[in-house]
């Protein structure tokens, strides 16, 4: 396992934090939870503590929120995503590709 593997799964967010990273309500993130699209780990207390790739599951969930996907299909997506290949999946992915700097040669030069 590498470094960045165990530092985006290590659960250091409190809920406030995840609330104000994400945008989202504490009541959406539980209801994000009780349909198993996420799995925050819990603290003694019985606190939930996020980890980055929890966020960043979070933010997908808003991003597809956003497209006027159904939480069902979101659920598809984020389960099965080998079995979700429609043309809006497709579309919707490779919008979320980073655009190439058209402007950075870089990769030209050793």
């Amino acid at each position: 396992m590498d470094k960045d593997h165990i530092r985006r799964n290590t659960a250091i967010f409190p809920m406030s934090s995840a609330m104000k990273l994400t945008g989202l309500t504490a009541r959406q993130i539980r209801y994000y939870e009780s349909l198993s699209l996420i799995s925050p780990e819990r603290t003694p207390g019985n606190h939930r503590i996020f980890s980055m790739n929890d966020l960043d599951i979070l933010l997908s969930i808003q991003n597809y929120m956003e497209k006027g996907f159904t939480m069902k299909r979101i659920g598809e997506i984020l389960n099965e995503p080998h079995k979700v290949d429609t043309p809006e999946i497709l579309k919707y992915n490779e919008y979320q590709r980073p655009l190439l700097n058209r402007g950075d040669l870089s990769r030209f030069f050793q």
